[in-house]
């Protein structure tokens, strides 16, 4: 009976120390944290806050985004001065904003995600 209670405790023992073993292992691992992008805001107000002043938009007809890229076609300045323009957009992570593209040099299908080089630099 003396190495049945022995082997009792030895087993207890051994738990115990897989579970402190466990439990160290556990406390050392460092949590990493994973900084999220900033998603772009896809909506016609966020895409016409890249305008001001005389280029302030006025009315948005159809706009588009795909990731960082964005197109939007709206009218600028009001009466007979009021034109359509189609513009294509870059979302600019550092400042959470919209910015306007250059469409000479951004619309090639290299740079431009198809949907946004399609309906972005395709019109006037």
């Amino acid at each position: 009976m003396c190495s049945t209670a022995g082997m009792k405790w030895f087993r207890v023992l051994a738990s115990v120390l897989v579970l402190v073993a466990l439990s160290l292992s556990v406390a050392k691992i460092t949590p990493s944290v994973a900084v999220a992008p900033l998603s772009a805001p896809c909506n016609a107000s966020a895409l016409a806050a890249a305008y001001h002043g005389i280029d302030e938009v006025k009315s948005v007809d159809s706009f588009g985004c795909v990731g960082h890229w964005a197109y939007l076609w709206a009218n600028i300045g009001s009466g007979v001065h009021e034109i359509g323009v189609t513009d294509v957009l870059y979302f600019n992570s550092a400042t959470a904003s919209w910015e306007n593209a250059s469409r000479l040099k951004d619309c090639n299908p290299q740079t431009l995600p198809h949907y946004v080089e399609f309906w972005g630099c395709n019109s006037n």
